[in-house]
C-alpha cells in the first residue's frame, strides 16, 4: 500500500503552522522573561515605597512634636515680652 504523497500546499500549510508554532513558543519565553523582570522590579519599588512611608512617618511625628511646642513657645515668648517691657 503506497501513500499519496502530500500536495504542496499541505506542506507549506504545515511550514505555516511549524512557523507560527515556533513564534508563538519564542513569545511565550520573552513574555515570561519579561514578567520576571516586572516582578523583581514591582519588589524592588515595594521595598523602596516602604521606607519612603516610614521616612514620613517619622517626618510626621516630628512635625506633631513641634506643633505640641508652639503654644509652651508662644507663651515663653510674651513672657519674655512681658520681662522686658518691665525692664
Amino acid at each position: 500500500m503506497e501513500l499519496a504523497p502530500y500536495s504542496d500546499g499541505m506542506i507549506s500549510e504545515f511550514q505555516d503552522l511549524s512557523n507560527k508554532i515556533d513564534l508563538l513558543a519564542e513569545m511565550t519565553q520573552a513574555l515570561r522573561r519579561e514578567n520576571a523582570y516586572l516582578r523583581q522590579a514591582n519588589a524592588a519599588l515595594g521595598a523602596e515605597n516602604a521606607v519612603y512611608v516610614q521616612r514620613m512617618s517619622e517626618a510626621q511625628q516630628r512635625v506633631e512634636a513641634l506643633l505640641e511646642k508652639i503654644p509652651e513657645l508662644v507663651q515663653a515668648g510674651l513672657a519674655e515680652a512681658a520681662a522686658e517691657k518691665d525692664a
